[in-house]
């Protein structure tokens, strides 16, 4: 199977269009379109039943100790983990394109609503959940495609992976709220095939050169 994008190159920069974030000169970021974008697959295995899309960025730091602190920095031997961007799963297998900004067009304070999404998908939360959990403005439910906005001051670029899966099942047994770790896990024994686009950003201005 192969995924590709009209919105951005395998191993290209993230288009700050797909963003959640973009650099401001004043404030360091300000808000992105958020747009989500273009997705097409191709060579589908036979048997396919549904389509699981999941966007993840495996840099974000592990510890927030230094995380868009002014005069300080991210370093880059400090361990990562994932964090989830867009979850969207029970994609029928009638599906094999997304178009740029069909399931996100701008930032939503407090988050979109869902589960339920076009052509009867189901959409996960997002990590921007436990993100802005502490935050009165903005905490709640983050479903579906939020883009790319990691810390101003990190000194490594990130990389936002996007990853689509032939299912042999019309529906993953999952209920209720569930975000990428719990979606991995229900896709397990139903993967016919998988491919994946990877593309990167920063916010840091020493790094955008």
């Amino acid at each position: 199977m192969k995924l590709t994008s009209g919105s951005f190159a395998d191993g290209q920069t993230i288009p700050g269009d797909y963003s959640f974030c973009i650099p401001d000169p004043a404030h360091h970021v300000c808000l992105g379109s958020n747009k989500n974008p273009q997705l097409s697959w191709s060579d589908v295995p036979a048997g396919t039943k549904s389509f699981a899309v999941i966007c993840h960025d495996p840099d974000v730091p592990s510890q927030g100790d230094d995380v868009n602190q002014e005069g300080r920095s991210v370093p880059a031997s400090l361990p990562r983990v994932d964090f989830f961007h867009w979850v969207l799963i029970d994609l029928p297998a009638s599906i094999t394109s997304l178009k740029e900004g069909e399931f996100s067009g701008e930032v939503t304070p407090r988050g979109k609503p869902g589960p339920q999404a076009a052509y009867g998908a189901r959409q996960g939360i997002n990590n921007y959940t436990d993100w802005f959990a502490g935050d009165n403005d903005m905490r709640g439910d983050y479903y579906g495609y939020d883009g790319p906005c990691p810390p101003w001051n990190d000194e490594i670029i990130h990389r936002y992976v996007f990853t689509v899966y032939a299912l042999d099942i019309e529906q993953l047994p999952l209920a209720g709220k569930f975000g990428g770790p719990e979606a991995r896990t229900a896709i397990q024994g139903h993967i016919l095939a998988e491919a994946c686009l990877i593309g990167t950003y920063t916010l840091n201005r020493k790094l955008l050169g």
